[in-house]
Formats: structure tokens, sequence, C-alpha cells
């Protein structure tokens, strides 16, 4: 099983990326799965977080109404678009499946089983 994240990179604040997760030697339609970030001198955090059918997202306060998450099984892909990016949005960010079936989005890094290599965003000022 692997999860691949792409689509970090480097823009000044105010822009946008829109980073991608794609799933392969399973699927995981059935899955919660989850964005986490790291940055220098802090522990992993929460982003951001979607249930198997897109009914349920959750997000953390630092990012709602900024970031948005979405998925397409079909493609065994979840996406986030970061919009009005910030500085302090500086991390590697990692995407995550939770290992059981056709639970809630949740924001504990423990609820999660599978974790990828991450991608690094960065914003300037």
């Amino acid at each position: 099983v692997q999860l691949q994240a792409s689509g970090g990179g480097s823009v000044q604040a105010g822009g946008s990326l829109r980073l991608s997760c794609v799933a392969s030697g399973r699927t995981f339609s059935r899955n919660a799965m989850g964005w986490f970030r790291l940055a220098p001198g802090k522990e992993r955090e929460f982003v951001a977080a979607i249930n198997w059918s897109g009914g349920d997202t959750n997000y953390a306060e630092s990012v709602k109404g900024r970031f948005t998450i979405s998925r397409d099984n079909a493609k065994n892909t979840v996406y986030l678009q970061m919009n009005n990016l910030k500085p302090e949005d500086t991390a590697v960010y990692y995407c995550a499946a939770d290992g059981n079936f056709y639970r809630l989005a949740y924001d504990r890094k423990s609820e999660y089983d599978y974790w990828g290599l991450g991608t690094l965003v960065t914003v300037s000022s």
C-alpha cells in the first residue's frame, strides 16, 4: 500500500496550491482520508479529513474557510485545495488513510493507519 502526495511548491502569501494524494496497492473508497502537516519545530498537526463518501468533512480551525478537502473514489485520490495561503502554512503535508471502513473524518493521528511521504509547501511573505 502506498500513498503518494504531490502538488507542493513555493508560493507567495495569498496564493493557492492543490495537493493530491493517490493511493495504490488497494482501494480506499470505503475509508476516511486525512491531511496532516509538520512544520519546523512543531508536532505533526491535523489539517483536514474526509469520510469515505465525502459527506463528512473536518477542518482545523486555522484552515477553515481557506482549505477544502475532496476525494474522487474512482481515481483513489484525495485532494486538498489551499487558498489564501499564509506563511504559517509552510510545512510538509502528509496524507493518511484510516484502515477501517465507513468511519467519520477524525482529526486524531492515531485513527489513521497508512501514511504517505510528504510534499513540501513553502509560503513566503
